[in-house]
């Protein structure tokens, strides 16, 4: 419609020309006019039922993959938190595994110096029982000999003199010989 009036002025002939080549072709102004609408139905048609679902559709899985991202670096975080924390849990066990240890050695040693100590004060009660013993045992092989020596002295001062000695001169010649020995 527009482009008949330009053409009409160009030339008739020209307009002629088309008109004969479109019918020539099997086209017209209501054919031409009623493919327009169709072409515009099936568009809008397409838009509504195909286009827009498939953006929709585009959208929510874009969405997703943007939550998914978004839920992956939480993950990542909590990840990261996690294994900081378990740096920082497996630290503190060292930490008191260490402290532990060093009571332990600490308790050990004290009690090792406990248990030195002890055997050592037992050692000096055995050390000074046998002193003990040995000065009983001493004082009494001294009594003994004291004895022994005192009655060979009376025996021997007998037969020397060949008399028989009264208890009071046996008395005298024990306690000179204790004198002299202990001297």
């Amino acid at each position: 419609m527009f482009i008949a009036p330009i053409l009409a002025d160009a030339g008739g002939s020209l307009l002629d020309s088309i008109r004969q080549t479109g019918e020539q072709f099997g086209s017209t102004w209501p054919l031409f006019l009623s493919n327009c609408v169709s072409f515009l139905i099936v568009a809008w048609l397409l838009n509504r039922f195909a286009y827009r679902p498939i953006l929709d559709v585009l959208e929510e899985r874009r969405q997703r993959i943007a939550a998914s991202l978004e839920n992956a670096e939480k993950i990542k975080r909590q990840l990261a938190d996690a294994e900081a924390q378990r740096t920082r849990i497996l630290q503190d066990a060292d930490a008191d595994a260490q402290k532990m240890i060093d009571e332990a050695r600490t308790a050990a040693q004290a009690q090792a110096q406990t248990r030195e100590q002890a055997a050592i004060a037992e050692a000096e009660g055995i050390i000074a029982q046998a002193r003990e013993a040995i000065a009983l045992e001493r004082d009494r092989m001294l009594g003994e000999l004291r004895r022994e020596v005192a009655r060979l002295v009376v025996d021997t001062t007998g037969k020397v003199t060949g008399k028989i000695l009264t208890v009071e001169d046996q008395r005298r010649l024990s306690e000179e010989a204790a004198r002299e020995i202990a001297a």
